[in-house]
């Protein structure tokens, strides 16, 4: 069986979650998939594709934002971790890349950026919107909370590990940074980062949000696919490396409930 996202919305699968799954539910019979990420979005959709081609697997999706998913999969409370780096005594296996777009007002002044302009912006380098042709504006930095994967992605593929600037507002859900955005005294003044996916979302839902390109390269989903948009992380399993046990009661799919809203995309199994 392979499950296949609809790649619209920047998160582009790669290969076979479907295969990787199977693969898995041979050794362990119940899975359990864990994560704290904007993944959600197609972790769950993913889950239910599984789930309706293999009617006799159990499968349990537990997301929940201040988890820790890959301490949970190296102590056996899980059998799968989704992350975005690997991690030791865990086998990784790539299913998607996730670009990280970096969102502002629909009416901010300005129109693009580069990479280096954007860690110069999240590292306090540049303070006003006037430094990229924008208003005469103190920028309003909002950054990610430090269990967050997309973070040490952000932090790592521009050079500013630790680097952040302390003014940074903190904000962990994707809803609550577009809100801030959109909302935030002086108008026009914010900007954060976010997984691309989400951001293509409500950007398509007309909030008066937009992404900036980067290096003159349009935020897409065949730009994050191909390595021409430059901000991209990828979308990890992490496993034990020797097989779990075969679990002995096999059921229907389950997904726990997580504690953040989301919205699914269409799938497509064979």
């Amino acid at each position: 069986m392979i499950a296949r996202a609809v790649l619209a919305l920047g998160l582009s699968l790669l290969f076979s979650w479907g295969m990787a799954l199977v693969a898995l539910a041979a050794g362990a019979g119940n899975l359990t998939i864990a994560g704290n990420g904007p993944e959600l979005t197609t972790i769950e959709p993913l889950a239910r594709a599984f789930g309706k081609a293999n009617p006799r697997a159990y499968l349990d999706v537990v997301w929940v934002g201040n988890s820790k998913p890959v301490e949970m999969a190296k102590a056996g409370q899980v059998h799968i971790a989704v992350a975005g780096t690997e991690a030791p005594d865990l086998s990784a296996t790539p299913i998607a890349w996730d670009g990280i777009g970096v969102l502002v007002h629909l009416s901010n002044f300005t129109k693009e950026v580069t990479t280096q302009q954007v860690a110069d912006i999240f590292s306090g380098k540049i303070t006003l919107w006037s430094e990229l042709g924008g208003l005469e504006t103190k920028i309003l930095v909002i950054d990610r909370p430090r269990n967050q994967n997309i973070r040490d992605a952000f932090e790592s593929q521009l050079g500013i590990i630790g680097k952040i600037t302390g003014a940074a507002k903190v904000i962990g859900s994707d809803e609550q940074v577009v809100k801030t955005v959109v909302v935030t005294l002086p108008p026009l003044s914010a900007v954060a980062y976010l997984s691309l996916s989400q951001g293509l979302s409500v950007v398509s839902d007309g909030v008066p949000v937009r992404l900036l390109p980067i290096d003159k390269v349009e935020p897409e989903g065949p730009t994050v696919k191909d390595g021409r948009y430059p901000l991209r992380r990828p979308v990890l399993f992490l496993s034990k490396k020797e097989p779990h046990p075969l679990g002995r009661g096999i059921h229907p799919v389950r997904l726990v409930p997580s504690r953040s809203t989301t919205h699914c995309r269409d799938v497509y199994s064979d």
